[in-house]
């Protein structure tokens, strides 16, 4: 396959940044997007230029760090689909791809296609955990959750942090993160203590970091690769209004 790619180039934080063409001859349909950028950066190697610099590490569609906006949407065009698992079959020889970074303010441009997600971690750190006492660990069996509990518990719970449902909101909110984080803990008996302190830390956080406002626009879940569902912000809104009630 022959594919003419247009990246999103930046030198650092403060340069403008722009898109620069280029152009991949020997692009193999079993290729992931990824490899395709290996083959572009070996290239860009080769001819002693700059290689693009781009996140990646798992390649299995776990990490969550593969994080590209390819063509307009986040991980690309196929449902359900990191970058890493996206494969050049569906793109058509010949075919132009602009490859851009995820653009949030939370989620400033480090270089090229690199961008800064660690207010995702200290969203996670200001509640996104359960406090347990040291010592060994309990039976399994011993805490019994309803099956539909569990299973939604699981679903939340498959969020890997990616953030594509900020680069999609128009918005720039990572309510469905935050929502799949509390809804996670929320369904479970061991994240009942903490809950009405969780979710407050949490949402403070979250507009501490300059995320926007949800304004149920929908986009997020559909650009999620793990199909967190949409209802987990109804839940992140019910736990917060319960919480501030009480407290007020």
């Amino acid at each position: 396959m022959r594919l003419n790619l247009r990246i999103w180039r930046q030198d650092d934080p403060e340069d403008k940044g722009r898109l620069v063409a280029y152009r991949v001859d020997d692009a193999d349909e079993d290729m992931s997007f990824l490899e395709l950028m290996d083959v572009l950066n070996e290239k860009l190697i080769l001819d002693g230029e700059e290689p693009v610099a781009f996140d990646h590490d798992c390649r299995e569609g776990i990490c969550g760090a593969c994080s590209m906006v390819i063509n307009g949407e986040p991980h690309g065009p196929q449902k359900a689909t990191t970058t890493c698992q996206l494969h050049l079959r569906h793109f058509r020889d010949g075919e132009t791809i602009t490859v851009e970074p995820f653009r949030a303010a939370a989620f400033p441009v480090v270089k090229d296609l690199v961008v800064d997600r660690t207010s995702f971690d200290r969203i996670v750190a200001s509640g996104g955990y359960i406090s347990a006492p040291t010592g060994a660990a309990p039976e399994a069996h011993a805490a019994p959750v309803p099956k539909s509990n569990a299973d939604r518990a699981f679903t939340a719970a498959a969020c890997i942090g990616c953030g594509a449902c900020v680069a999609a909101c128009p918005n720039g909110s990572a309510s469905l993160f935050v929502g799949a984080k509390i809804t996670h803990l929320g369904e479970l008996p061991q994240g009942q203590p903490e809950r009405s302190d969780r979710v407050v830390r949490m949402v403070q956080t979250h507009d501490a970091e300059g995320f926007g406002g949800c304004t149920n626009t929908g986009e997020c879940a559909v650009a999620c690769p793990k199909e967190i569902p949409l209802d987990v912000i109804s839940q992140l809104n019910r736990d917060y209004l319960a919480a501030t009630s009480r407290r007020r």
